[in-house]
């Protein structure tokens, strides 16, 4: 168990290569795994394929991958906060796969659960369908969604132990649950770090069987994407 638990992020992604595809938890710049992200932008990996709801914003969170041209392709569901993504995807400098967010989940949790595909009526009609399997149950078309696996996933949990057990907390659970169990090696960054026994079994979100890798993140930043206030 203790080979489980590293020092840092650096020494926590020591493996990771060009051309590999991540899954990264988080919504928006909620949850995400920051720490991880910056070792990722300071190693300089490139050709990235990232699986993440949001592509963070210009100077955070993914932006930093992609301000050093380091993601060659993006499966997510939205990506509106980001004015370079839209440069370089505009440009044909970055490949980018639009996934509904309900689909974008379910992808993820069925590759962790190792189910090749499942159906979905969701984006039947639309772009998102073409070029994929329609099949019709009860009268109604379906598409045919493929399950997600990426070598490494990388999440943000409060707490966690040292054998890897998770605890979110409150909306920053979003896709870290799922984007954990998808991983070939899975990664979790935790605000804090505490000894096997000392979390309620009852409040763990994700049991530590799906975590490979584990360490105590350091400089937390609570970043706002669009802040909005009234007058007076």
């Amino acid at each position: 168990m203790s080979k489980k638990v590293f020092k840092d992020a650096k020494s926590a992604l020591f493996d990771v290569k060009d051309n590999m595809t991540l899954v990264l938890g988080g919504f928006g710049l909620c949850g995400i795994p920051e720490n991880c992200i910056t070792v990722l932008n300071e190693m300089g990996v490139k050709n990235l394929t990232c699986v993440s709801n949001n592509a963070g914003v210009d100077d955070f969170g993914l932006g930093l991958l992609l301000q050093k041209r380091q993601i060659k392709k993006m499966i997510s569901s939205y990506v509106g906060e980001n004015a370079l993504f839209e440069k370089l995807y505009m440009s044909g400098e970055l490949e980018l796969e639009f996934c509904p967010q309900g689909t974008l989940a379910e992808r993820i949790r069925a590759g962790g659960a190792g189910i090749a595909g499942f159906y979905t009526p969701t984006g039947v009609g639309t772009l998102v369908a073409e070029g994929k399997e329609i099949k019709q149950f009860d009268g109604r078309d379906y598409v045919l969604e493929k399950g997600i696996k990426g070598d490494f996933a990388f999440v943000k949990a409060w707490k966690g132990d040292k054998f890897g057990n998770l605890i979110f907390r409150k909306t920053a659970r979003n896709f870290n649950p799922m984007a954990a169990t998808a991983g070939k090696i899975t990664v979790a960054e935790v605000e804090e770090l505490v000894e096997i026994g000392e979390l309620d079994p009852d409040q763990i979100h994700t049991p530590g069987v799906y975590v490979q890798r584990i360490f105590q993140g350091t400089d937390y930043q609570k970043r706002i994407e669009q802040k909005t206030v009234s007058k007076g």
